[in-house]
């Protein structure tokens, strides 16, 4: 009798601590897997890093933005793999393209840079981007000569961007039925890009802001690739010394320089 009273009392003290044990996983304030927040380098999502590191300055959908249409099937034909990765990881100098690996002071480990390669090729990279044509090289073969390049500009980009920065092209004042671009004389503007910038745009174009191809700045040819990388030296030798300050006016004197308050005595 008493055998049979201490052995369900053994089985209950046994059973005890294995049932605590097999419900702590569902303890109050115990994380679950699924809602913790992923370590920052184990994001491997190209949406999510991409729309971390760089919609904000390639646009959501990699157009529209301030920074190079990425979504421009010419622009993903035109850079090759090597290059993509090295803009993202160590910057593009003279332009506002930060870098982006952790070597290099940004946040982001080589397989993501990897994959945001990858995932831009898989949703914006085009076969035949240039049909039968091709296109100059993506990188200048020689330096610019700008005494060339100014001839290039008014040929080939006064017409729209205007002849000057005072004087922008038909964008700024025709109606928007017929509307063109704005100045890229701007020292403002040439202080954010360098020569690579306008060679890449020139030979691609940007079709979400209307810019077109190399094949299509002078009705009737394309522009060669002399002609491309001396215009884009001019450009790039009209930016000021001190990018941003405002544009002196030569009509008026200069104000009379304001009279300083006597310093207060104590």
């Amino acid at each position: 009798m008493k055998a049979s009273l201490i052995s369900p009392l053994i089985l209950a003290c046994i059973a005890a601590p294995l049932s605590l044990a097999l419900t702590a996983c569902d303890l109050p304030g115990k994380p679950k897997p699924g809602p913790e927040v992923p370590r920052p380098e184990e994001v491997l999502s190209f949406d999510a890093l991409y729309g971390e590191h760089c919609a904000g300055c390639h646009g959501a959908q990699g157009e529209y933005g301030g920074a190079a249409d990425l979504a421009n099937p010419e622009y993903q034909a035109l850079v090759d793999d090597a290059t993509l990765r090295d803009a993202i990881a160590h910057g593009d100098k003279g332009t506002l393209m930060p870098a982006f690996s952790i070597g290099s002071g940004g946040e982001l480990t080589d397989q993501q840079i990897v994959v945001i390669v990858q995932g831009m090729r898989a949703r914006w990279r085009k076969p035949n981007a240039f049909g039968s044509d091709t296109p100059p090289p993506y990188k200048a073969t020689h330096p610019g000569d700008v005494n060339k390049g100014q001839q290039v500009y008014t040929a080939a980009c006064a017409s729209c961007h205007g002849a000057t920065a005072q004087q922008p092209g038909q964008g700024a004042t025709a109606p928007p039925s017929s509307a063109k671009a704005g100045s890229i004389l701007d020292g403002s503007l040439l202080a954010l890009i360098n020569e690579q910038t306008i060679r890449t745009i020139v030979i691609a174009g940007r079709p979400d802001i209307g810019q077109p191809d190399w094949r299509n700045h002078i009705q009737g040819r394309e522009l060669s690739d002399d002609e491309i990388t001396n215009v884009s030296a001019w450009l790039m030798a009209q930016k000021p010394a001190l990018p941003g300050q405002p544009y002196p006016n030569l009509n008026s004197p200069s104000p009379p320089a304001a009279k300083q308050p006597n310093a207060v005595k104590p």
